[in-house]
């Protein structure tokens, strides 16, 4: 089978290395070389693949591959197209995401529906360990569909367009962090945009990242949004919004290396009591 693979994330990288192991030697796949259509459609090519590729596949390609383009895209499909379903789940304390397969048309995930699978989100899981499981779970999908599609044994469905919903490129903005809102939504925001556009709030005039916390309940009004203190437990905690606090575990000094938080306060005594920057203060 010739087969051409397009990806450009660790998530891709799961996927090819799955593939190859069962057995499927991509023959190519690189949209950034000069003239390369013509040399693709050379190729011979049976099918490709397509997953997490960050760059739009021309039309003119679409129609080359016998059995055309699968993308293997991290949500059920019509829930959160685009460029970062597995943020947004996170984001929105989703309970359950999965892998959907399908055939590619012109529109961004818009094409019809040739397999899925579901996963449970623990709601402990971060964009990282999340990514993990859903790219092990697409590739296993992936290497069960791949010989029924090839031979024509799946149908594959319309999505129910209605119920589509989008996601968005995240920047470093939406990594600041607000610390009127509860601890286990800022947690959320941890958890889904680290490492990257990374989590951060303001401290003595620097950038700081927030890399790992524990969402708590702290009902002491005499803290002030934002500031820092040591639990009944000797553990460095924030003030939050609605009676919460987070617990601090890893943090990252602008121009350091995240360390625990243990280690950061050997160094900077004065973090203690501190208020860090809320909203658009």
């Amino acid at each position: 089978m010739n087969l051409v693979f397009f990806g450009s994330s660790p998530f891709s990288k799961i996927i090819l290395e799955k593939l190859v192991k069962a057995g499927y030697s991509p023959i190519a796949g690189d949209l950034r070389r000069e003239n390369y259509f013509e040399e693709f459609k050379k190729l011979n090519t049976d099918i490709c693949i397509v997953a997490a590729y960050g760059k739009i596949i021309p039309k003119e390609y679409l129609e080359v591959p016998k059995s055309g383009f699968l993308n293997v895209h991290p949500s059920l499909l019509p829930k959160y197209r685009g460029s970062s379903p597995i943020q947004a789940a996170i984001l929105n304390s989703e309970k359950e995401t999965g892998v959907t397969i399908i055939k590619m048309d012109e529109q961004i995930d818009h094409g019809e529906i040739v397999s899925s699978i579901k996963h449970k989100i623990s709601g402990k899981e971060n964009y990282k360990s999340l990514e993990k499981k859903l790219a092990d779970l697409g590739a296993e999908l992936l290497i069960k569909t791949l010989p029924k599609w090839i031979k024509g044994e799946i149908e594959p469905k319309k999505q129910n367009h209605s119920e589509t919903t989008y996601t968005k490129k995240f920047s470093w903005l939406d990594g600041k962090i607000d610390w009127t809102k509860a601890a286990r939504e800022i947690d959320r925001q941890i958890r889904a945009l680290n490492p990257e556009p990374g989590v951060w709030t303001n401290w003595d005039g620097k950038i700081i990242k927030i890399l790992e916390a524990l969402p708590i309940p702290e009902k002491n009004d005499n803290l002030k949004t934002g500031q820092v203190f040591v639990t009944e437990n000797k553990k460095a905690a924030i003030k939050c919004g609605f009676q919460t606090a987070l617990l601090i575990k890893i943090i990252q000094l602008e121009g350091k290396k995240q360390v625990d938080v243990k280690d950061f306060l050997n160094g900077h005594k004065n973090f203690i009591g501190s208020i860090l920057y809320a909203g658009d203060e």
